[in-house]
């Protein structure tokens, strides 16, 4: 197998160490190390076990429920419009699947991974609404494993695919906030 280390992309029909083949061809999407849902998902439900054999308390009742509710919203909503964003771009949305246009409208504007940030938003506010400690903690190692085993690794794939369209993009807009 021939390494193309800088892109992690080959020729046609040549496989990469990141991006494999599929029935011959090289699969067209990015490499990351888990679904993030699935991240989000699991990382919740393993918080809120731990929280219902050691709970640990988050704020008083009076706060936490308008504070986790506007969180939880504002999560939602944000990807909500990102999602939207990717469907006019007519691009896919699952990391599964190959990217066909570089979004740059709508909160792309602002950031390069308004979903993922969306999905932190919504998880703290589940966090604080659910009373954890353990879940809003969670937040961080989530945030982390997004950023290095997906983040990274769909910049590099959409470096690959979209060469210097991307680098443009990525130099004007900001990973994060």
């Amino acid at each position: 197998m021939v390494l193309y280390p800088i892109t992690g992309f080959a020729p046609e029909g040549r496989e990469t160490p990141r991006s494999g083949t599929r029935g011959g061809k090289v699969a067209d999407h990015p490499d990351v190390v888990v679904k993030p849902p699935l991240l989000v998902l699991g990382a919740l439900a393993a918080a809120f076990v731990v929280d219902a054999l050691w709970p640990a308390a988050v704020l008083p009742r009076a706060v936490q429920v308008p504070i986790g509710i506007a969180l939880f919203v504002a999560g939602g909503c944000l990807a909500g419009w990102a999602m939207h964003t990717f469907r006019r771009a007519g691009t896919n949305i699952p990391t599964w699947r190959p990217t066909l246009a570089i979004a740059t409208t709508g909160p792309y504007r602002f950031t390069r991974n308004p979903i993922y940030i969306a999905m932190c938003v919504a998880f703290l506010g589940i966090a604080i609404l659910g009373d954890s400690l353990w879940a809003v903690a969670a937040v961080v190692p989530v945030a982390l494993v997004l950023h290095f085993g997906v983040v990274r690794r769909e910049e590099t794939y959409l470096e690959g695919k979209f060469g210097e369209d991307y680098r443009r993009y990525r130099a004007a807009t900001r990973r994060w906030v």
